[in-house]
C-alpha cells in the first residue's frame, strides 16, 4: 500500500500495515480524547487499521516514558503514539511533568529503536488544548500519529539500504 500524507510529500508504503500502540493520558480526558480521535481519523484516512485493544491508558503524561518503552520492547508493536496534555497552572510542576515526559520519550524511542512520537500538548491555557485536540485537520493527535507512520517508513526505506 502506498499512501501520501496530507501534512508532507512523503509516501509510503509497506508489505503489511504497521500495528501502532497509543498510549493515552486520563489528566484533561476532554482534550486527550480529541487527540485520540484525531489520530484513529487520521488511520482510517490513510487505510491503516488499528485495533482497540492496542490503546492503553495512563494517569498522566509522566507515566507515559515507561509505558512507552515497555511496549515498544514487546516486539508487538511497530511503533508507539503517546498522547497527553499538560497545562501551565501557578506552580513550576508544568515544566518538570513536560521535560520529564520529553526526556523520557526520546530515551524510550532511541533505547528502543521503535519509533515513539510525541503528541503531549504543553500549553499555557485550557483555551489553547482545546484548540489543539479539535475534529479537524490542526489536530495534533493527527500529526502525532502521522509521524509515527512516517518514521517507520523512514526506517524501513533506511533499512533496505544495509
Amino acid at each position: 500500500m502506498i499512501k501520501k500524507t496530507a501534512a508532507s510529500s512523503i509516501e509510503f508504503s509497506f508489505s503489511e500495515p504497521p500495528r501502532i500502540a497509543i498510549v493515552v493520558s486520563r489528566f484533561n480526558e476532554t482534550v486527550t480524547e480529541g487527540l485520540y480521535k484525531g489520530a484513529l481519523k487520521w488511520l482510517s484516512e490513510h487505510g491503516l487499521p488499528f485495533n482497540s485493544e492496542d490503546r492503553y491508558n495512563v494517569p498522566g503524561a509522566f507515566e507515559m516514558p515507561l509505558i512507552a518503552q515497555q511496549l515498544a520492547k514487546t516486539g508487538q508493536y511497530d511503533g508507539v503514539v503517546c498522547l497527553g496534555c499538560v497545562i501551565k497552572g501557578d506552580t513550576a510542576h508544568f515544566e518538570y511533568i513536560s521535560l520529564g515526559a520529553t526526556i523520557g520519550l526520546v530515551n524510550a524511542s532511541l533505547t528502543t529503536e521503535i519509533p515513539i512520537t510525541f503528541g503531549i500538548l504543553t500549553t499555557y491555557t485550557a483555551e489553547q488544548a482545546a484548540v489543539r485536540s479539535q475534529e479537524d485537520q490542526e489536530n495534533k493527535g493527527r500529526e502525532a500519529v502521522g509521524a509515527c507512520i512516517e518514521s517507520l517508513a523512514l526506517l524501513e526505506k533506511i533499512n533496505q539500504l544495509s
